[in-house]
Order: C-alpha cells, then structure tokens, then sequence
C-alpha cells in the first residue's frame, strides 16, 4: 500500500476506498466452475484437488539438477520445473565462445540429449508433470525431452507438463529471444500444431506476465500485457489453420504474486474473467475450456532482498497466500536466499514445507473463493478488469502486441513504472523492510549454492564426445534438411524431433534455423 497525503492506493497505483461498501462493486455474483471463472476453474477447487507444488530447479550439470529434483520429489513435491543456464536459453551449446562464463550459472547446461537424458534418469516422465522455462529455442527442448519419453517407452499420450515457448514478452520485457518476430511465431505455432495431432495433454505454451511484472510493470500492465500476447498466439494459429478448440484448451498463463496481498488476489480473479470475456468476444469457441484461464504462478523474486534475507521467508509465504486465495492452478514459492546467489538444498526445501504448510495447516484451501464477497477484493476485481481491457484495446488499436512491440510501446511503459516504483523507494512513499525502513546495522551472513567451476570443461568435453561419437554424416544432412525446410511451409518439430535423436546440439540446431531467418533486436523503449 502507498500512503499519498489523505488518499491511500495499491502498490499499482489503483485508489482505494477508505471503507469499501456495495457501493464499490458492480460485478453480480458468480458460481465457482462456471464461466466466466472469476471464482475459479473448478467448482470444488483445492477441496477436490491442490495446487501443483512445481520448485523452479535448476544449476550446473544436468547429473547435479537431477539430483535436487530426486530430493524435492521425495520431499512432496508434486511437479518438476526446469531451469536452463544462460546459454541454453538463448540456444547456444557450452563450447561457443559467447557462453563462456555462464554455463550452469543460472540453470542447468543442456546441450543435447545426452545431457536431457541424464536429467530424467530415473524419474519416469508419465508419473510427473514437467515445466520447462524455455522460449527461443522452446521446440528443441520439448524435441529432446519428447525423444527421453521415446527411449522410456511413454505412451506420447501420456507426457503431461507446459513449454513456456513465450517469445513476445521476450521481446518486451527479457530479451532471451534470437530469430525475428515471424518466424520466431512460425516455431510456437508449429509447436503448437505438432502437440495437439501428438501429445494432448501437453500445455504447449505458458504466456507469461511474470516477467513482465519482474522489469517493473504494475499489476494492471502485467495482466493487459500478457493477454494482448495471448490473443497474438491464437491469432497466429487461426491464421496457421488451426480451430480455436484444437489448441486453446491447453494455452496456459504465468503470474508473479507481488506485495500487495489484495491487489494480487483481485489480479488473479479478474484475469480469469477478462481471458473468457476476450475469447468468447473474438472467437466464440464451442468448447468451454477454451476460454478458461489456467495458470501458475510463482512468487516474486524481484520483491526478495538481499539485506535481511531471512525477512523473505515472511514475503513468500504472503504472496503464496495471496496466489491461493487468488486460485492458482500451480505454484513456485521463491527460496529466501535467492537474491543471493541460487538456491541452497535447505532453502529450496524452506520454500517447498511453506507450501505444505499452506496447504494442510492454515485452511485455506477448504473453502473454494473465500475472498469472493469482500466489497474491497471485488471492487479490485472489477476495476483491475476494466483497467486492463482498455489497456489492450488500445494495443489492438496499434494492430495488436507485436505491431505495438516494434514501436517499443509496452517496453516504454514498463520502463515508466519501474522508475515511478524506483523514486517511492528512494523518497520513502514506498516503504521496504530492510532497504529504507527497519534497517540494520549487521546483516546476516549467508552463502548460496555453489556452483562446480569445472562445469563448462565438463560440458565442452561431453560435446566433443558426442560429436566423435555420432553419424555426423546423418547429423549434417538432417541440419541441411532443418534449413531447406525453414523455408518452406511444413511444420518443423517431426524435423527437430529427428535432429535430436540423431544427436545434434541445441546449437546446431538454432544455427541451422538461423541459416535461413538470421537474427534480431527488439526496441528498448527509451
């Protein structure tokens, strides 16, 4: 909350009545389960079934991460999350020389399907859930990771988990993308086409607000930014062929969970019934799940500070708090020491117990919508939705969020408010435990995971491995049938699903595309 002279606001800015009464609210009541989903997807909700408690995991070696993953399932966890080193996510293998220094640093190395196999050894991929946060070279890590679930004999069927595969909000807020626009969209929506006639119970792709809301948009702009990417994505599949009902049912979304308990909640509800308002406005789908909104949410590293850290224990379990009564359908709590360094095995399991805390011991998940009533959530509810609404209609007004991306418009407005948040830190309008208020002199000390620097030899040496090792012949003319057909109309994964099981690298891969759409810069914004 923000205190300016006699008026009080949410940390987006939104006003709030100083008594809420019925005056403030105009929505009419709703069932839980039932469109437009403002209560929720399910009519019983976590009565029925939790949350997915899905740890964002991820360091050094693919043997190393495979180990914390062995850990947290062990521990309760009920879904995996992949996080891939720098490299990676940019689709470049460890023994380039642009990935020198970061290879394992910020998520785990995977250079080809040796390294995808060593991930999953030991967990069968149709007892969990997996969620990997990839864009650019998104299709080539579901390639590899389908090809594991091949050699373990998996029904495809059966593969369950979501590909972030999200690339506009990488052009707006985090910059992990390579090709341009176009065929940057050709790839997710060949991804999207191949999983739907393959693996049905794939999510095939996660559109993400959360780090668009991480590079400093308010709750209002995360939201309207998120679903004008949306509505591009199923824009460009319609456009690919496909009927809205092949594909939308498994379009999921990605929230950060924020400070302000109240403002997150509403957020949450009131995404839900925009997304169903949208679709069933454009698109009139038949089947009812194509305009339900699910989605994850992770708490917000960029509240975490370094100063105090153990403070963040007390901020993540609020937003987790916040993202459950807002009716999440999965949820990622942050490890208190992440502003540190990457999580340790203790802090990780901290994060995963306030989970299981949450769910078994304060009851809130026996009642389906409790804040549903409240004069104050359900005027937030509403002006949260009306707010973002014309946020997108004015995107649309631009031709939609990738003509409105290439003038820079959603990167200038998150730069606004970044800067706005930065100021009421600095002047005290915005109060921060540890940072401007109820500082300390001594500060605790604590160390992060350590990373092995060996990693990158390791990895360069099980490159040079591999390529000794394999048909090159086969992996030469598989890349050169890669770069033909980039240029073609066909749908690219049953060619990149080819490529991996012939033992070429995420970097090859990337390169051979790259052969035929070259690269690309998105606008700053400034």
């Amino acid at each position: 909350m923000r205190q300016r002279k006699d008026s009080f606001e949410t940390l987006g800015g939104l006003p709030i009545s100083p008594i809420p009464s019925a005056d403030d609210v105009s929505s009419q009541p709703e069932i839980p389960g039932q469109a437009p989903y403002t209560r929720g997807v399910h009519d019983t909700m976590y009565r029925g079934r939790l949350w997915t408690m899905r740890q964002y995991a991820g360091f050094s070696s693919a043997d190393e991460t495979n180990a914390r993953f062995r850990t947290l399932l062990n521990r309760g966890q009920s879904g995996l999350s992949v996080a891939f080193d720098l490299p990676t996510q940019l689709g470049m293998d460890s023994d380039d020389p642009l990935s020198y220094g970061e290879v394992g640093r910020v998520g785990v190395a995977i250079d080809s399907i040796v390294d995808m196999r060593e991930l999953f050894d030991g967990i069968q991929l149709d007892q969990v859930s997996t969620s990997m946060t990839i864009n650019s070279p998104a299709i080539i890590l579901l390639a590899m990771y389908i090809a594991v679930g091949d050699e373990q004999g998996i029904d495809s069927g059966m593969l369950r988990g979501t590909v972030q595969n999200d690339i506009l909000k990488e052009y707006i807020a985090r910059g992990t993308h390579v090709f341009p626009p176009e065929p940057s969209m050709r790839l997710i929506t060949d991804l999207i086409e191949y999983c739907a006639d393959n693996h049905p119970m794939w999510n095939t792709i996660s559109i993400s607000g959360y780090h668009i809301r991480e590079a400093g948009a308010t709750a209002v702009e995360e939201l309207a930014f998120t679903l004008s990417n949306a509505l591009a994505y199923v824009g460009a599949a319609k456009a690919k062929g496909m009927d809205v009902d092949e594909f939308a049912p498994r379009l999921s979304f990605f929230f950060g969970c924020h400070n302000d308990f109240f403002e997150e909640v509403a957020k949450f509800r009131a995404a839900r019934r925009l997304w169903h308002r949208l679709m069933e406005e454009r698109y009139q789908p038949k089947n009812p799940k194509s305009s339900m909104l699910r989605f994850h949410t992770q708490t917000a590293g960029v509240t975490l500070t370094a100063q105090q850290p153990l403070n963040n224990v007390a901020r993540v379990a609020y937003q987790a708090m916040s993202s459950v009564l807002g009716g999440t359908q999965s949820l990622h709590t942050n490890s208190y020491d992440e502003a540190i360094g990457l999580p340790t095995d203790e802090s990780a399991t901290i994060a995963l117990r306030t989970q299981q805390i949450l769910a078994e011991e304060t009851g809130v998940a026996d009642v389906v919508d409790p804040m549903a009533g409240s004069y104050h959530v359900e005027a937030l509810t509403d002006l949260i939705e009306k707010e973002a609404y014309a946020l997108i209609c004015e995107i649309d007004d631009m031709g939609g969020a990738l003509a409105a991306l290439r003038t820079g418009f959603q990167q200038r407005r998150i730069h606004e408010s970044a800067w706005k948040q930065m100021v009421e830190v600095e002047n005290l309008t915005r109060k921060v435990v540890g940072i401007n208020h109820a500082r300390m002199d001594a500060e605790p000390e604590i160390e992060g995971q350590s990373i092995d620097p060996t990693i990158a030899e390791q990895q360069q040496q099980k490159l040079a491995e591999l390529r000794s090792q394999r048909d090159n012949e086969k992996a030469t003319a598989t890349l050169s049938s890669l770069t033909l057909a980039a240029g073609t109309d066909a749908n690219l994964f049953p060619i990149i699903l080819e490529a991996v099981k012939s033992n070429c690298t995420v970097g090859e891969i990337m390169n051979a595309l790259k052969d035929e759409y070259g690269t690309w810069m998105a606008p700053s914004g400034f």
